[in-house]
């Protein structure tokens, strides 16, 4: 009798220890898989985080790309700030003639543009009402804390 309780007693102890070893690979396993797991997802984060600041770049870039340059001429109708959030310098310039939309008719012809810098919104501002030659740069898109339009006056000259 004694011999079947050490027998079983032997039995259990083995078994209690191929518990424990295998408790133990089935720990480190799980302990390197997690481990590749963070090292992949700190991998992958840097990446995206790489590529979304060369993604904005890229993309400022873009928008900021001066699309032509030129002159614009004719009456200096206003010039204001405007913006709840952006404070942004706006203004319109009757370029003579009229324009025909189909459904209001005959509309005069004004075109809208922006100003980046205090002084030349200063310039601009002394000369409303009068006749003006702007010269101006055209973005691909403007921003909204650049201005409504895509259209940015460099400088002006009075031609009065």
């Amino acid at each position: 009798m004694d011999s079947i309780k050490e027998s079983f007693e032997e039995g259990k102890e083995k078994i209690s220890e191929e518990i424990a070893e295998t408790k133990k690979n089935i720990g480190e396993a799980v302990n390197k898989g997690v481990s590749k797991t963070k090292s992949f997802l700190k991998k992958l984060s840097i990446f995206l985080l790489i590529a979304g600041i060369i993604s904005a770049a890229v993309y400022f870039l873009y928008t900021n790309w001066t699309y032509s340059e030129g002159t614009r001429t004719g009456t200096l109708i206003k010039v204001s700030e405007k913006g709840y959030v952006f404070k942004t310098y706006e203004g319109q310039l009757n370029l003579g003639g009229f324009d025909t939309n189909g459904e209001n008719g005959i509309i005069g012809n004004i075109w809208n543009f922006s100003v980046k810098d205090d002084a030349t919104y200063k310039k601009i501002q002394a000369l409303e009402g009068e006749k003006v030659t702007l010269h101006y740069k055209e973005i691909n898109k403007a921003m909204p804390w650049q201005g409504e339009t895509n259209y940015f006056i460099l400088d002006v000259d009075s031609k009065e």
